[in-house]
C-alpha cells in the first residue's frame, strides 16, 4: 500500500531495485524441493509486480527481464512439472496483459523504437561455459551503398537511419545478436524484396543521438497516461475502442508438452547484423558461476523514467515468434508450442493490424513459420498453429492477401491429399480450419472478390466450393467427419446468405411499418446506419463488467492479465487515438471501377480472367499462339502495343520463365525486350542487385550471342536510369557479364570441380581497367562479391527445396506490397447473388447425397435445413431453376414416383425420411411457389400417386357437379361387385396357384401395413396439398402458367396417365382456374384450347369428356360476372357445339343442368345477340336433340389440330351481319333464314320457287345429293323453310327426358322475368319454344322411338368399357387393382328408371311450353313498345327496334301462334285442348285488332290452315271422340276468327281465294268426324258465315243480271258439292239450279274445274293448305277410323308409317278443289 501511495517517479526506482533483486537474487541450492519454493514466490513476486497498476511504471528494460525470467523457469526441463506450469499460467497472464493495453500505446518514430531494452534470447543447454565468454566473428559489414525499399525505389531516410544506427555501435549493456538458425544466411537475412523493416535490425537497434526533447516528450505522455488513478469500480470498455472487440476473451489454459532438451534463457540482445552464426556476450558484462550477470548501467536518468511501451511488445512478439520457427533447431516442441499458446493469447487480446512494427512480423516472419508448421506430423504443433493462422486471418487478412491465398491452397493440400502415412484427424482439421473460415461474416465473399475477381490469383472460392462439394461425397457410400465437415462448410455460405436475405426482408417490412406508422402521425425521423468499415469480426463485448473495489480492500493481484489492462486503461484520454487507422477511406484495387463493383463488372473480369487464363496456357506452349489469341478476344491491342505486352509478361505470375526468356530474345521484338526492361524499377539498386532482379523475371537462355543481346538493352536501361555511374554503357556491360560469370564460377558444380572459385582479388583483377581504362569503385566490387558469393543469382522456379521457398516468399512479400496486394475489405451481404450461383449447384447435390445416405436423423434434419435455406435464397433472388432444382432433387425422395400404386402406403408410411421429404417439398411450394416453374411437373406427379393411392384428403377428389343430387361427385370410382363375379373362376384357379405367403398376403392388409397407411394419410394431411390450390392465387403470372402448363400435361395415354388421372388434373386445374379469376384473362386462351382437345377431339363420351363439359360450364358459370373476360368464356361455350353430336347427347344432362344454372345466375351479364344464339343453339341441341349447327361442325372437323389453335374470334366467324333475320319467321314476302348459309342442318335443296308457285320440303320429295351452299343473298329470293308449316322443319334426333324437362326450366325462366328477355334474345327465345314444342309434341313419341335402339348400346358400352379396365388394371402394377368400372352407370342416360314418368313429365312440359308462349304473345306488344321507347331516349346505334303491328306480327305474334296450333294436333287429347283454348285466347287478343288485312291473311294461311290440316290426321287413333272435339273446336274457331276479321279481309285482292280455303277445309271435315258432331257443327258454322257475309252484303253486285256477284256463284257451286241443301235452307228465294246436280258425296266426280269456275277478276294468290297426296283422294283419313268408343290410351303412339312425311302442307298457287 505504501508503494501504491508514491507518486510515479518516487515509484519507479523502488520497483527497479525489487525487480532486480527479485531476478538476481542468490540463494544456496540446498534441497531441489525448497529451491522450487523459493523460485515458485519469485514467480509471484514478479507476477504481482507486472500485474497491479504500479507495474504501468517499470521500463520496457524491467518487462522483458521479467518475462525472460519467467521463460528460464518454464524451459527447464529439471525444475517440476507444477513449477513450470505456474511459469506458464504467469506468462499468459503477462501476455495477455501486454497486448491488452496495446490500444494504450502509440508506434512511436523508427529512430527511438527498441532503444533501452533487452533482446529476448534463448540458448541451447548444451554450450560450455566458456563459449559464452568468446569472441563472435565479425559479420561482413552492410553495404555502404544503396539500400531499396520493398518497391524497389531508393529511401535516403532509410538509408541514412540504418548507416546510423547500424555505426553507432549500440548500447554497451546489449550483447550482440546471434542467431543460431541452422538456416543458411540468406534465410535469415530475408530475401533481396524484402524490407529491412520487417527484420530485427531495424527494430532492436538504439540510437545514441535521440534528442533530449524526444524522451521528454515521450516520456511525459506515457507517465500522464498510465499513472494509476484507484477507484472503486472498474467501467467497461468506451465504445470505439480498438480492444473493445477484443475483451472478454477467455485464455486456454497452456498446455504441457514434452521438451527434448534443456534450453538455458539468457539475457541477450540481438544485434543489428543477424547474419552471424554464434553467439557473443560484451566484454564488460560478466556472469558468476551462478548464472547472475553484471552489467554497468550508462542508462541516463530521464530514459530510466520512461513506462514501457510498444517497444516491449515489439520485441516479446518477435520472441515469441521465433519460438515458433521449425528450423530452428534449438527450439523444441515444447517451445514452439508454447510460443504458438501465447501467440494466441497474444491476437486474441488486442488488435495489433494498426501497429506497422507488429504487421510487418505478421506478414513474414509469422506467416511463414506457421505455414511450415502446417507440414509437421505433430498433431498438437498442428492445431495450435492452425488456430494462430485463424486468429491472424479473422482480424488481418486485410494486410495478408497472398499469405491468405497460400494457406488456403496448403489446407486443400491437406484435404485432397492421397499420402496414405497422413494421419486423418489432419484432414479433419483442416476441414475444420476452412468451416471456420467460412463463418467469418463476409470471409466468403472476400475470398470470392479479390481472388476469384483477380486476373492473376487463384479462383479461391471456386476451387474450394468444388472441394468441398467433392469430399462431401462419401467414396465408400459410408458418411465419415470429413464429409460432414464438408457439408457444414458449404452450408455456411447458405446460412449466411440466408440469414442476410432475411434480414433484407424484416428491414423491408420495417421500413413499410415505419413509413406507414410515420404516415399516420405524420412525423418523420432519420435512420441511423451502422458502422461497417471495421474488419474486428469478434464481438465477445464485455461492456457490462465491472470489478467492484472499496477503497480500503487490499490490494490483491487481478484473476487475469485482461482485467488488470482494463483497470489501468481508467483515466485515459486518447482512447480513440488509433480510430483514425480504422476510418481511413479503403483503397480500391486497380481493376475495380468502384470499391463495390456491380455483378456485372465482376462477369465481365471473370470472363476476362478466363481468357487470359487460357492464353497464358497457349503462350506457356508457343509464345506467338499465346499473343495472337488474347489479341482475338481484345485482351492485346491489334497491332501489338510492345509497352502493354512487356507490362503482361511482368505482372502474369502464370507465364512459363523459358518462354518469356525464348519470346523477349528474340531479334524479331527487340522493341518489345526495350518495353520489357522499361517496366523495372533500378533506380538506386546496385548493378547487381538490379541484375538479380532482372534475371529473377525470366530464363537466361544458353545461346552467348542472345544473352548479349539481353544484358547490353539491361546495361543500358540501368545506366540510364542511375545517372551514369561508369565512364560508358560498355563499362556497365562488361560489369553485368563479369558478375553472372562470377555467379557460375561460385556456385555451378561442374566448374568448382575444374577450378578452385575466384577469390575477391581476382574478381577485381579480371575488371581492373575495364571502367573506360580506370577502376571500378573497389568497396563496390568487395561488395558484389560477397553478396553473388553468399547467394547466388538462381532461376527460382527451376530450384527446389528452401532456396526456392525463399523465393516464392520473396516474390509473396513483394507482390503484397504493391498495389497487387490490396485487399477488399466488404459489409456482410455483398454479392450473395453471385456467391449463390454458384455454390447452388454442389451445395444441392451434396445436400442430397448427404440426406439419401444418411441415418442420422441430426444429420438428416440438418440437410432439410440446408434445403429450405437454398430455397429462401433462390426465392429471395428469383432464381427459378435452382428451386426446380431443388424440388425435383426433394421429389425423388419422397418415393412417391417411385412405388407402385399398391405398395405406395405401405412404403411411404413406415419411411419417415420420405415423409419428411414430402413434407418440405409440399411446404417449399406453398411458401416459395412464386419461382417454381419445371419444378411443378414433379409435384404435380407426386399428387396423382397420391390420388392413385388413394391418400388424398377427401376435399381433394371431390368435385362439383350438376346433376348429383348433394353437388359432389367422387374423382376415385370404386370397384363394382359385378366385375368381381365376371372372373370368379380365373380368381379361384390363381388363388390356387399361389404360394401360402401370398395367400396370407391377400387376406387383407396387415395391422403393421394399416398403421403404416395411416401415418401416410396423416403426413400427407400435414403437407396440405389443396393449399397449391387455395394459394395459387398469390403465384406470379409465369409460375401460375407453368403450374397450369404441368397440369394440362397429364392427358390420357397407354403408358403413363389414364381417364381418371387426367380428370383429376383437369379438376386441379379448374379449381386454379376459379381461384385466380381476377386474372383469368391471361391464362384463358391456355385453358380453353385443353377443354377444346379434350371435348371436341374426343370421339366417344367417357368420365373425362364429362368432366371437361362439367368444367367449362363451371367456369362460365363463375366467370361471367367479370367483364374483361366474359364474351371470351361465352364464345368458348361454342366448344359444346363442335363436339361430335353422339358425344354431346352422352353429356347433355350435365350440359342441361349447367346451362340452367349459369343462365339463372348470369342472365344479366349476357349482351350479346351471338351469345344468346351460342346458348339457345346449346340449349336446343341437348333439350331436343337439334343436330349443332353445321358451321361448327364444320370448323372442327377439317382438321383435328386446328381447333386447338382455333381463338374464340374465329369461332364467332359463322355469324353474318345480316342479325336482323335471326328469327323462325318471316312476312309473306319475306321467308326466315338462318344465320348462315352452312347452318340448316336438314337435307334441303333451293327449287324455283317463282316458276312452281309451290315451297317444296320433304326428304322424300329431294335428291340431297344436289344440294349446294347458297349465298345470303340467295337465301332470300329462294328461302329454304316452309313458312306455311307449323313446323320449323327442324330434324330433331334423340333426346334425354331430364335435358328436356331442365332446358324448358331455363326457358320459361328467362321468359318469365321480363329483365332477362331483351332484343338481343327475343327472336332466338321464340325459336327456341317451338323446338322444344316440337321436341315434346305427342309426350316426345320421335325420342321414344330412337331411343329403343339406344338402350342396349349404352348398357353394352358401359360393360366394354369395364372389361377394358379391368383388363389394364390386371396388367398395371401403376394402378393398382381393377377398379375398372364406373359407379354412375345412371350417368349414360338409358332413361330406363324414368320410364314410369315420361308421359307425366312430357305432360307437364307441353304445357309449361303453352304457358311460356301464351305469356310471350300478351307481352310482346308492351315489350316491344318499351325497347322501341329506350331506344328513342338513348338514341342507341345498331337495329333500330319497331314497335309496329307488322314487326310484331313477323317477329313475335305468327311464330307463337304457329307453336301454340302445333301443339293444338298434340295426340294428347288435354294438351290438345288447352292448347286450343290458348290459341282461341291469343288470336282473339286486344293487340292483334291493330293487325291489317295481310297480317291477317298471313294468320290463315300460316296458322289456322296448316292447324287444320294437321288435324285432318290420325293424330290420335285411339281417342276418336277427342279427336271429333278437336277438330270441332278448330273449325269453330276459324270460322270465329273469320267473321271477327272480316272487314278488313275483305280489302284483300285474294279474298274470294281465302273464302274458298275455308269452304274447302268445311268440305273436308264434313267427312272427317265417325260421329254427329262435326256434320252438326260445320253446317252451323257455314250457316253463320254466310249470313253474315250476305247481311254485310258481300255478295252482293248491282251489275249482274240477279243481284249477285260472281263471288256468290263460285261460293254455291263450292257448297254445293258436300252440302247441296244448304242454300235452300237459307235463301230459298235466290236458289239457282244447278247445271250439273250433285245425287252422291263422291267430289271426284261433282267437282267442276275450278279454274273455269272463278271469275276472272279475282285473285287467287291464296295458297290452301292441303298435302298433294292428300288432294288425289276425297278423305284419306277416313281410311283409319277407330271404332266407336275405343279410349284413348295413355302411351302416346306415333303416326303411322305412310303419314310421317305428311305433316307439312304446301302452299299451292290456287285454292284447291275436290275433283
Amino acid at each position: 500500500m505504501a508503494l501504491l501511495m508514491l507518486t510515479m517517479k518516487q515509484q519507479q526506482r523502488p520497483l527497479r531495485t525489487w525487480q532486480m533483486q527479485s531476478q538476481h537474487a542468490r540463494f544456496v541450492g540446498t534441497d531441489p524441493a525448497s529451491d522450487e519454493v523459493v523460485l515458485m514466490k519469485i514467480l509471484q513476486v514478479l507476477r504481482t509486480l507486472l500485474l497491479t497498476p504500479v507495474g504501468a511504471h517499470l521500463t520496457n528494460e524491467s518487462v522483458c527481464e521479467i518475462m525472460q525470467s519467467c521463460f528460464r523457469i518454464c524451459f527447464e526441463m529439471r525444475l517440476s512439472e507444477l513449477l513450470r506450469k505456474s511459469a506458464e499460467h504467469t506468462l499468459v497472464d503477462m501476455v495477455q496483459l501486454l497486448f491488452s493495453r496495446l490500444p494504450q500505446f502509440k508506434e512511436e518514430a523508427k529512430s527511438y523504437v527498441g532503444a533501452n531494452m533487452k533482446k529476448l534470447k534463448m540458448r541451447a543447454g548444451g554450450m560450455s561455459e566458456s563459449s559464452k565468454w568468446k569472441k563472435q566473428k565479425r559479420s561482413p559489414r552492410p553495404p555502404r551503398h544503396m539500400v531499396r525499399s520493398p518497391s524497389g525505389q531508393m529511401d535516403p531516410t532509410q538509408s541514412s537511419t540504418l548507416s546510423n544506427n547500424n555505426l553507432s555501435g549500440g548500447v554497451p549493456f546489449i550483447e550482440q545478436g546471434l542467431s543460431t538458425s541452422s538456416l543458411p544466411a540468406s534465410d535469415s537475412a530475408g530475401s533481396s524484396i524484402s524490407s529491412p523493416t520487417t527484420t530485427d535490425s531495424g527494430l532492436d537497434t538504439c540510437s545514441k543521438a535521440t534528442s533530449r526533447e524526444d524522451l521528454s516528450d515521450l516520456e511525459q505522455c506515457s507517465s500522464s497516461a498510465n499513472t494509476p488513478s484507484i477507484s472503486t469500480t472498474l467501467p467497461g470498455t468506451e465504445p470505439g475502442s480498438p480492444d473493445a472487440q477484443s475483451e472478454g476473451r477467455q485464455v486456454e489454459p497452456a498446455q504441457s508438452a514434452s521438451v527434448e532438451s534443456i534450453p538455458e534463457v539468457l539475457e541477450d540482445k540481438d544485434s543489428i547484423a543477424e547474419q552471424s552464426d554464434n553467439t557473443s556476450v560484451h566484454d564488460m558484462d560478466y556472469v558468476n558461476p551462478r548464472g547472475v550477470r553484471f552489467t554497468q548501467s550508462t542508462q541516463r536518468d530521464g530514459a530510466s523514467l520512461i513506462p514501457y511501451g510498444l517497444p516491449c511488445l515489439r520485441e516479446l512478439f518477435r520472441f515469441l515468434i521465433s519460438l515458433t520457427n521449425p528450423h530452428d533447431r534449438h527450439n523444441t516442441d515444447a517451445m514452439m508450442h508454447m510460443g504458438l499458446q501465447l501467440l494466441t493469447v497474444a491476437l486474441e487480446s488486442a488488435h495489433i493490424a494498426n501497429y506497422q512494427s507488429l504487421l510487418g512480423l505478421v506478414k513474414d516472419e509469422l506467416c511463414r513459420h506457421l505455414f511450415q508448421l502446417l507440414s509437421v506430423d505433430r498433431m498438437n504443433l498442428y492445431a495450435s498453429s492452425i488456430r494462430v493462422c485463424f486468429l491472424l486471418f479473422e482480424s488481418m487478412r486485410v494486410h495478408l492477401k497472398f499469405q491468405l491465398e497460400m494457406y488456403l491452397k496448403k489446407l486443400m493440400d491437406i484435404i485432397t491429399s492421397e499420402n496414405v502415412k497422413m494421419p486423418y484427424e489432419m484432414k479433419e482439421m483442416a476441414l475444420e480450419a476452412l468451416v471456420q473460415l467460412w463463418r467469418i461474416p463476409s470471409f466468403v465473399t472476400e475470398l470470392y472478390i479479390n481472388y476469384d475477381c483477380d486476373f492473376y490469383c487463384s479462383n479461391l472460392f471456386e476451387d474450394l466450393t468444388k472441394l468441398l462439394s467433392k469430399n462431401a461425397f462419401p467414396v465408400s457410400g459410408q458418411l465419415y467427419t470429413t464429409h460432414l465437415l464438408s457439408l457444414e462448410a458449404l452450408l455456411t455460405v447458405i446460412d449466411s446468405t440466408e440469414a442476410y436475405c432475411q434480414a433484407k426482408v424484416l428491414s423491408s417490412t420495417a421500413q413499410q411499418d415505419q413509413s406507414e406508422t410515420l404516415l399516420a402521425e405524420g412525423e418523420g425521423s432519420t435512420k441511423s446506419g451502422t458502422d461497417t468499415t471495421t474488419d474486428l469480426s469478434r464481438q465477445s463485448s464485455t461492456n457490462g463488467m465491472s470489478v467492484p473495489q472499496t477503497e480500503n480492500a487490499p490490494v490483491c493481484p487481478p484473476t487475469s492479465g485482461h482485467l488488470m489492462a482494463e483497470k489501468m486503461k481508467l483515466g485515459r484520454q486518447d482512447q480513440g487515438d488509433n480510430d483514425a487507422v480504422e476510418k481511413r477511406p479503403p483503397k480500391k484495387p486497380q481493376r475495380f471501377s468502384t470499391c463495390l463493383p456491380d455483378s456485372q463488372e465482376l462477369m465481365e473480369i471473370r470472363t476476362k480472367k478466363k481468357l487470359l487464363i487460357t492464353g497464358t496456357e497457349q503462350f506457356n506452349q508457343k509464345p506467338k499462339k499465346g499473343i495472337q489469341f488474347l489479341q482475338e478476344k481484345g485482351l492485346l491491342s491489334n497491332p501489338m502495343d510492345n509497352n502493354q505486352v512487356a507490362q503482361w509478361l511482368r505482372e502474369n505470375p502464370r507465364l512459363d520463365k523459358k518462354m518469356i526468356g525464348e519470346y523477349i530474345s528474340d531479334r524479331k521484338n527487340m522493341e518489345l525486350l526495350d518495353s520489357f526492361v522499361n517496366t523495372f524499377a533500378f533506380q538506386g539498386l546496385r548493378i547487381d542487385e538490379a541484375l538479380r532482379l532482372y534475371l529473377e523475371a525470366f530464363r537466361l537462355p544458353g545461346e552467348a550471342p542472345v544473352i548479349q543481346r539481353l544484358l547490353e538493352t539491361f546495361t543500358d536501361n540501368w545506366h540510364k536510369v542511375n545517372g551514369s555511374p561508369f565512364m560508358s554503357n560498355d563499362a556497365g556491360f562488361a560489369l553485368a557479364y563479369a558478375v553472372i560469370m562470377l555467379n557460375t564460377d561460385q556456385h555451378n558444380h561442374n566448374v568448382r570441380k575444374q577450378n578452385i572459385p575466384m577469390t575477391v582479388e581476382q574478381f577485381k583483377k579480371n575488371l581492373k581497367g575495364v571502367n573506360g581504362n580506370k577502376d571500378f569503385d573497389q568497396d563496390m566490387l568487395e561488395d558484389i562479391y560477397n553478396a553473388i558469393k553468399n547467394e547466388e543469382i538462381v532461376m527460382p522456379d527451376e530450384q527446389t527445396g528452401l532456396v526456392k521457398e525463399n523465393y516464392v516468399w520473396s516474390v509473396l512479400l513483394h507482390r503484397g506490397a504493391t498495389p497487387e496486394g490490396v485487399f477488399l475489405h466488404l459489409p456482410p451481404g455483398s454479392y450473395d447473388h453471385d456467391l449463390f450461383t454458384m455454390t447452388w449447384g454442389p451445395t444441392i447435390a451434396a445436400l442430397s447425397y448427404v440426406f439419401d445416405k444418411s441415418l442420422d436423423d441430426s444429420i438428416i434434419q440438418k440437410a432439410i435445413t440446408g434445403f429450405r435455406k437454398c430455397a429462401m435464397i433462390a426465392a429471395h433472388y428469383g432464381f427459378s431453376d435452382v428451386f426446380d432444382n431443388l424440388i425435383i432433387s426433394l421429389c425423388k425422395f419422397t418415393t412417391l414416383s417411385n412405388e407402385s400404386v399398391e405398395n405406395l402406403p405401405t412404403v411411404f408410411g413406415s419411411n419417415s425420411k420420405a415423409q419428411t421429404a414430402a413434407k418440405t417439398v409440399f411446404d417449399l411450394a406453398h411458401r416459395h411457389g412464386n419461382i417454381l416453374r419445371e419444378g411443378w411437373k414433379n409435384i404435380m406427379d407426386s399428387m396423382l400417386q397420391l390420388f392413385r393411392a388413394e391418400l388424398l384428403p377427401k376435399a381433394m377428389v371431390e368435385v362439383e357437379d350438376f346433376v348429383e343430387p348433394n353437388g359432389k361427385i367422387s374423382l376415385q370410382r370404386e370397384e363394382t361387385p359385378s366385375n368381381r363375379g365376371e372372373s370368379a373362376v380365373l380368381s379361384f384357379v390363381n388363388w390356387l396357384t399361389l404360394s401360402g405367403a401370398e395367400q396370407t398376403g391377400l387376406r387383407g392388409p396387415s395391422t403393421e401395413n394399416q398403421e403404416a397407411k395411416q401415418a401416410a394419410i396423416l403426413c400427407i394431411k400435414q403437407c396440405d396439398p389443396e393449399k397449391l390450390i387455395t394459394e395459387s392465387k398469390f403465384l406470379q403470372l409465369e409460375s401460375l402458367q407453368e403450374l397450369m402448363k404441368a397440369l394440362i400435361s397429364v392427358t390420357p395415354d397407354e403408358e403413363t396417365y389414364d381417364e381418371e388421372d387426367a380428370a383429376f388434373c383437369l379438376e386441379m386445374l379448374l379449381r386454379i382456374v376459379l381461384e385466380n379469376r381476377d386474372r383469368v384473362s391471361f391464362v384463358w386462351q391456355t385453358v380453353r384450347d385443353h377443354l377444346c382437345h379434350l371435348c371436341v377431339h374426343a370421339n366417344e363420351s367417357c368420365f373425362l369428356v364429362e368432366r371437361a363439359v362439367v368444367g367449362l360450364l363451371r367456369l362460365a358459370i363463375r366467370l361471367l360476372r367479370r367483364e374483361d373476360i366474359s364474351s371470351q368464356v361465352l364464345h368458348s361455350l361454342r366448344l359444346l357445339l363442335m363436339m361430335k353430336p353422339h358425344v354431346l347427347s352422352r353429356v347433355s344432362r350435365e350440359v342441361a343442368y349447367g346451362l340452367h344454372e349459369l343462365l339463372k345466375t348470369n342472365a344479366a351479364n349476357i349482351h350479346c345477340t351471338d351469345d344468346w344464339y351460342t346458348l339457345f343453339s346449346l340449349l336446343e341441341c341437348i333439350g331436343a336433340g337439334v343436330k349443332p349447327p353445321a358451321s361448327f361442325q364444320l370448323t372442327s372437323t377439317t382438321t383435328d389440330n386446328d381447333t386447338g389453335a382455333q381463338s374464340d374470334s374465329e369461332l364467332s366467324s359463322h355469324h353474318p351481319s345480316e342479325l336482323s333475320l335471326d328469327r323462325g319467321y318471316t312476312s309473306d314476302s319475306e321467308v326466315y333464314t338462318e344465320h348462315s348459309k352452312t347452318r340448316i342442318s336438314r337435307s334441303t335443296t333451293d327449287v324455283d320457287v317463282a316458276s312452281s308457285g309451290w315451297l317444296v320440303v320433304g326428304k322424300d320429295d329431294l335428291d340431297t345429293s344436289k344440294t349446294a351452299p347458297v349465298s345470303s343473298k340467295a337465301q332470300l329470293n329462294h328461302p329454304l323453310v316452309n313458312q306455311y308449316s307449323l313446323t320449323l322443319g327442324q330434324d330433331l334426333g334423340q333426346h334425354d327426358t331430364k335435358s328436356l324437362i331442365k332446358c324448358v326450366e331455363t326457358l320459361s325462366f328467362i321468359v318469365r322475368d321480363a329483365a332477362h328477355v331483351t332484343p338481343d334474345n327475343f327472336e332466338l327465345c321464340v325459336r327456341a319454344i317451338r323446338v322444344f314444342v316440337e321436341a315434346s309434341l305427342n309426350g316426345g313419341y320421335r325420342n321414344h322411338d330412337k331411343k329403343k335402339s339406344h338402350k342396349y348400346d349404352s348398357k353394352s358400352r358401359l360393360r366394354k368399357k369395364a372389361g377394358g379396365r379391368e383388363k389394364e388394371g390386371g396388367g398395371s402394377t401403376r394402378r393398382g387393382g381393377s377398379r375398372a368400372s364406373s359407379q354412375r352407370p345412371s350417368r349414360s342416360h338409358s332413361d330406363e328408371e324414368e320410364d314410369e314418368g315420361v308421359p307425366a313429365s312430357y305432360h307437364t312440359v307441353s304445357l309449361q311450353l303453352l304457358d311460356l308462349m301464351h305469356t310471350l304473345h300478351t307481352r310482346a306488344a308492351s315489350i316491344y313498345s318499351s325497347w322501341a321507347e329506350e331506344q328513342r331516349h338513348l338514341q342507341a346505334a345498331g337495329r333500330k327496334i319497331e314497335a309496329d303491328s307488322q314487326t310484331l306480327w313477323t317477329s313475335c305474334w305468327c311464330p307463337l301462334l304457329q307453336g301454340i296450333a302445333w301443339l293444338c294436333c298434340d295426340a294428347r287429347r288435354q294438351v290438345r285442348m288447352q292448347a286450343l283454348t290458348y290459341l282461341q285466347r291469343a288470336l282473339l287478343v286486344h293487340d292483334l285488332q291493330t293487325l291489317d288485312a295481310t297480317e291477317w291473311e298471313s294468320c290463315f294461311n300460316k296458322v289456322l290452315f296448316p292447324l287444320l290440316t294437321k288435324l285432318l290426321d290420325n293424330i290420335s287413333p285411339a281417342d276418336v271422340g277427342g279427336m271429333e272435339e278437336t277438330r270441332m273446336r278448330g273449325c269453330t274457331l276459324l270460322s270465329k276468327v273469320f267473321l271477327q276479321h272480316l272487314s278488313p279481309l275483305l280489302s284483300l285482292p285474294t279474298f274470294a281465294a281465302l273464302w274458298l280455303t275455308i269452304l274447302d277445309f268445311m268440305d273436308k271435315y264434313m267427312h272427317a268426324g265417325s260421329s254427329d258432331l262435326l256434320l252438326e257443327a260445320i253446317p252451323e258454322s257455314l250457316k253463320n258465315m254466310l249470313l253474315v257475309m250476305d247481311t254485310a252484303g258481300i255478295f252482293h253486285s248491282a251489275d249482274s243480271r240477279t243481284g249477285y256477284s260472281d263471288l256468290w256463284e263460285i261460293t254455291w257451286e263450292r257448297i254445293v258439292c258436300f252440302l247441296p241443301h244448304l242454300r235452300e235452307e237459307l235463301f230459298k228465294q235466290t236458289v239457282i239450279p244447278d247445271p250439273v246436280p250433285s245425287p252422291s258425296r263422291d267430289r271426284a266426280a261433282t267437282t267442276p274445274s275450278r279454274s273455269a269456275s272463278i271469275p276472272s277478276g279475282v285473285s287467287t294468290a291464296c295458297p290452301a293448305a292441303l298435302p298433294r297426296s292428300q288432294s288425289q283422294s276425297q278423305c284419306p283419313l277416313q281410311r283409319h277410323r277407330l271404332p266407336a268408343g275405343q279410349h284413348h290410351p295413355r302411351s302416346p303412339q306415333p303416326p303411322p308409317p305412310d303419314q310421317s312425311d305428311r305433316l307439312q302442307p304446301h302452299p299451292p298457287s290456287l285454292p284447291c278443289r275436290c275433283r
